[in-house]
Parts: C-alpha cells; sequence; structure tokens
C-alpha cells in the first residue's frame, strides 16, 4: 500500500505504521491537486478515541499531527509532518 517514496518518508519523519493505520481508518479525506490528502481533524480524533478506547488512542495521540497523500488507486503516495493548518 505505500509506494517505495512513502517508505522512505515514514522512516525518514518517524512515522509508524500504526500511526499511518489511524490515519487511514478515522482522518479526514480531502481532493487536492489530483490526489486525496488524508489527515486528523477535530471530528476525527474523537471518532478514532472511542473507535480505539482510551489506552490505544493515547499511545498513538502525540503522533497522528502527520498528513498522508494518497494516490486514487489506494498508494499512499507520501507521508509528512503537519506544521500548519492545511486549507482547502
Amino acid at each position: 500500500m505505500l509506494t517505495r517514496h512513502a517508505e522512505v518518508r515514514c522512516q525518514q519523519r518517524g512515522i509508524r505504521p500504526e500511526v499511518v493505520a489511524t490515519l487511514l481508518e478515522y482522518g479526514r479525506r480531502e481532493r487536492r491537486h489530483g490526489a486525496e490528502i488524508c489527515f486528523m481533524d477535530r471530528s476525527a480524533h474523537r471518532q478514532a478515541q472511542r473507535a480505539l478506547g482510551h489506552d490505544a488512542y493515547a499511545r498513538v495521540v502525540d503522533r497522528l499531527d502527520r498528513y498522508l497523500v494518497v494516490a486514487d488507486d489506494g498508494q499512499i503516495i507520501t507521508a509528512a509532518p503537519r506544521l500548519k493548518r492545511l486549507k482547502f
């Protein structure tokens, strides 16, 4: 599901597989520049906390300030930290 580029970026940026899975499962998706951007907003955080439970959510919450770029075929193109607000 990850491209080679995304694998390298995740490793370089310390984005763990459980963070990628949480972003894909609960993150908000917005279309931008021909791909989907997947990130956590307030609503996604609430949904993830309810679904994962307090302990599992507490293990990943401080690492969810990331975003993924997902191609139309479902492959993750890249992953990066969110340094500022994403504008749509």
